[in-house]
């Protein structure tokens, strides 16, 4: 059994991180939040220690140690511009990391990561659970199939939206989300790379606070992209549910089926790491790379392979 703490407890992805600890047979020992609705933590471990100060959980987590009780892996869940500084104390400490997506927002924080690792002697793992969706798999599979000069047309669609409270939060700010193509779109990204290949070409047609597209060109695809928040811009046939979401992947013109079989991803992605096998620092690079030319970058005019979507906005 191994010894878990747990950096963001309230958020809204932490339930899936507590249930993949206690399913894999492990135990979360302490957990911190600046938040204290963190309910949820009594469905799993009701005994665990909680901390709303970093400080307190740090000298938790040191007074562990001295007594030769250390914990074996910190799991991030904080905002996403507090992910490098709490992986960088946890491997100060020489505690393995398993940590959210994105994994850092700036592709010199993966060399930053890199050094501690080498340093401290502890290891990144990501969260990067697109990779082990079986649709995502047989897809991977058919275009290593197929003919090797066969380029795969596609259009991402990813429209999911939020209310007044996203601008006002941390995720309404670039510098501390990363904008919205980090923020809900670069575990897409890393999906296309893990598929279709190393990226050729970077296109951004269209970006503001809520609403980014644009054409990434890979080895073997050509993508049309469009992601927003802005409820504005959903179809008819969206769902509504918890909150309105379109998603839509096409490849050649044919739906990629993958709204289901998301339940247990987390829970395998912690196996691998248990296992030794989970994804690392530079598995990360080429979707980081990505958001962060995205952000950047100068508006291109659309050309030929504008998403059909932009008619929203233009």
């Amino acid at each position: 059994m191994k010894r878990f703490a747990l950096i963001g407890a309230s958020g809204y992805i932490a339930p899936r991180h507590l249930k993949a600890i206690k399913e894999t047979g492990n135990d979360l020992v302490v957990a911190m939040d600046i938040n204290d609705s963190v309910g949820i933590m009594d469905s799993h471990f009701p005994n665990a220690e909680f901390f709303t100060e970093f400080e307190e959980f740090e000298g938790f987590v040191e007074d562990q140690k001295l007594k030769g009780e250390t914990i074996d892996y910190v799991a991030i869940c904080s905002p996403n511009y507090l992910h490098l500084p709490h992986m960088k104390y946890a491997l100060k400490n020489g505690i393995d990391v398993i940590c959210e997506k994105p994994l850092v927002l700036n592709v010199e924080d993966l060399d930053t990561l890199k050094l501690y690792e080498e340093k401290y002697g502890a290891k990144v793992n990501s969260i990067l659970q697109l990779r082990l969706h079986p649709s995502i798999l047989a897809l991977k599979e058919k275009v290593a199939n197929a003919p090797a000069d066969k380029i795969f047309d596609v259009d991402l669609t990813y429209l999911t939206s939020r209310g007044k409270w996203y601008m006002k939060s941390w995720k309404g700010f670039d510098h501390k989300s990363g904008g919205v193509a980090t923020n809900i779109g670069v575990h897409f990204y890393d999906m296309l790379h893990f598929i279709f290949g190393d990226i050729k070409a970077n296109e951004v047609h269209y970006r503001d606070e809520k609403t980014s597209a644009g054409y990434l060109e890979y080895e073997r695809a050509r993508v049309r992209w469009f992601l927003s928040i802005d409820a504005n811009h959903l179809p008819e046939n969206a769902v509504h549910g918890e909150k309105s979401t379109f998603r839509s992947i096409t490849i050649e013109g044919e739906e990629l089926e993958f709204s289901g079989g998301f339940t247990d991803l987390h829970t395998q992605s912690y196996q691998r790491v248990l296992e030794g096998k989970g994804y690392g620092v530079e598995d990360n690079r080429a979707a980081i790379e990505t958001v962060a030319v995205i952000r950047n970058k100068a508006i291109a005019a659309p050309g030929e392979f504008a998403h059909p979507y932009l008619s929203k906005v233009l």
